[in-house]
C-alpha cells in the first residue's frame, strides 16, 4: 500500500501567511533554519520564501500588535522533511545554529522537533513513519497519535550529513488556536476533512488517509473571542484543492457557510469560526504520491 502524502490528497495545507515586525530577520531565520529559498516578492514589503514550492509569505507589518497567546491564531506551522535521515541531518544543522528547541516528540505517526521564530510563531519540523506503522484507534475510527519523548541521540546518530531542510521539503500540516473545537471541528468537516483523532481540547483532520492536514486546539484559547485583527503572526493559511471538483464542492460549502471574505477565478479567501484566515486555491497540477 501507498504511503498517503499529505499533498496527494484532495485538499491539502499548502502554505501559511505571517505578519511580522521584522521582515529580514524572520525571513533570514527561516533561510538559515530550513534553506528555504527567497522569490520575487509580489509588492514591496513583502516576500516568499520556497521549498518544495512556495511555503511561507512574510508580510512587513511593522506596527502590528504582539499575540498573547490566547487568541485564536497559529500554534505552529509543520515542516515536513522527506524522511527520517532528512530530520536527523537538519537536527545536527539546527543545534550548530545553537537553535532553543522547545520540544522533541515521538506521536507514533512521525518525530517531531518544536520550536518556534524569533516572533515567536511556532514551528514543527517532522518526518512521517511509513503509515502501516501508525497507531491505529481500536475501532477503527481514525489514528491514536501519542506523545512520547524523542530519543534525540538515537536520531542524531542515523545522519550523514549536516544541512538545512532538503529538496522535497513541504508543509505537511497546520496547527490551530480556536476558541472552540466542536465548532472549529464542524466547520473544517464541512469542507470535507475527516476528524482522524479527537482529544478533549483538540481535533486531528484531515483528507486522503493522512494523519493530519488540519489541526485546532484550545489549550490556551478556549472561550476567547475571534481573532482580532491587527496581530502579529497569522495572516492566512492556504488550503489547496488538487482537483477542479474539490474546488467547486468546497468553495460551495464555504459560501453556504457566509464565511466567504474574497473571491476570484480559482481562488477564495474565508474565515473558520474563530476569525482565522484561511486560503482555498486550485493546485497548477496534480498532486503526485
Amino acid at each position: 500500500m501507498t504511503d498517503p502524502s499529505p499533498l496527494a490528497a484532495p485538499l491539502s495545507a499548502a502554505s501559511i501567511t505571517l505578519a511580522v515586525r521584522d521582515l529580514t530577520g524572520t525571513a533570514g531565520f527561516y533561510q538559515r533554519l530550513l534553506g528555504l529559498r527567497p522569490l520575487p516578492g509580489p509588492a514591496p514589503g513583502r516576500l516568499t520564501l520556497a521549498g518544495d514550492g512556495p511555503l511561507l509569505h512574510l508580510v512587513h507589518a511593522p506596527d502590528a500588535r504582539p499575540e498573547s497567546g490566547h487568541e485564536p491564531g497559529l500554534f505552529h506551522t509543520a515542516f515536513l522533511l522527506p524522511d527520517r535521515l532528512a530530520l536527523a541531518n537538519w537536527l545536527h544543522h539546527a543545534a550548530a545554529m545553537d537553535v532553543e528547541l522547545q520540544g522533541a516528540s515521538d506521536h507514533g505517526v512521525s518525530e517531531a522537533i518544536y520550536l518556534s521564530d524569533p516572533e515567536g510563531n511556532g514551528i514543527e519540523v517532522y518526518a512521517d513513519r511509513p503509515s502501516a506503522l501508525w497507531p491505529r484507534a481500536a475501532d477503527g475510527s481514525g489514528i491514536a497519535m501519542f506523545t512520547r519523548r524523542l530519543d534525540l541521540r538515537g536520531l542524531m546518530a542515523v545522519a550523514t550529513a549536516h544541512g538545512p531542510a532538503p529538496e522535497g521539503t513541504r508543509i505537511g500540516h497546520v496547527h490551530l488556536r480556536a476558541n472552540d473545537v466542536l465548532a472549529a471541528e464542524a466547520f473544517y468537516t464541512s469542507l470535507g476533512m475527516a476528524v482522524m483523532q479527537r482529544l478533549p481540547q483538540a481535533s486531528f483532520l484531515s483528507t486522503g488517509g493522512y494523519h493530519h492536514h488540519v489541526a485546532v486546539n484550545t489549550w490556551a484559547s478556549g472561550g476567547s473571542p475571534r481573532r482580532p485583527a491587527g496581530l502579529a503572526g497569522l495572516l492566512e493559511m492556504e488550503l489547496r484543492a488538487a482537483d477542479p471538483e474539490t474546488f467547486a464542492r468546497v468553495a460551495a460549502a464555504l459560501r453556504q457557510g457566509g464565511t466567504v471574505l474574497e473571491e476570484a477565478p480559482d481562488l477564495l479567501r474565508a474565515e473558520d469560526p474563530a476569525g482565522n484566515a484561511l486560503r482555498l486555491s486550485l493546485a497548477s497540477e496534480p498532486a503526485l504520491a
